[in-house]
């Protein structure tokens, strides 16, 4: 599942009109960016598209980074989070990590190159993540064959 890093769909939800277009004008030749100005709208986009790496800020009005990572864990787990503020209090980090189940937690404001390793990195994760899945469901098929088999020899 290699693919090249314009292929990677990144999301960046940002309340800031301008913080989204610098985020944009940045990343948008390396790869595939998408932005939001809200949770809601956010919500909206992982319903309809497919996200390899979901960035979010932290204060947003209508609710906070941590709050909508954690909304979405049952139903987005595969994107790859990262948490971007300008705030860097311990019980944020701590809340994110634990509650968002976040990947990065990354302060603001960013460095280019570091965030696009950062991404780079998540996506690698992302890749991870997919191939263990595709395993274990290979894995599960085979078992579940074999306990066939098993439950016929015992039958006859």
């Amino acid at each position: 599942m290699n693919t090249e890093p314009s292929a990677i769909r990144v999301l960046y939800i940002e309340d800031e009109p301008h913080n989204r277009s610098l985020f944009e004008a940045t990343f948008q030749k390396e790869f595939s960016v998408i932005t939001a100005p809200s949770a809601a709208k956010g919500l909206e986009i992982l319903k309809e598209d497919t996200i390899h790496v979901l960035i979010t800020d932290q204060r947003m009005p209508e609710m906070t980074g941590i709050e909508f990572l954690s909304s979405i864990v049952e139903t987005f787990p595969d994107p790859v989070r990262i948490l971007l503020t300008g705030y860097t209090e311990l019980s944020s980090v701590v809340e994110a990590v634990n509650q968002g189940h976040i990947f990065y937690f990354a302060t603001k404001p960013w460095d280019a190159d570091n965030l696009k390793t950062i991404i780079l990195k998540a996506y690698e994760h992302y890749q991870k993540q997919h191939e263990d899945k595709e395993v274990i469901e290979k894995l599960t098929k085979i078992n579940e064959g074999l306990e066939f088999h098993l439950r016929q020899k015992l039958i006859s």
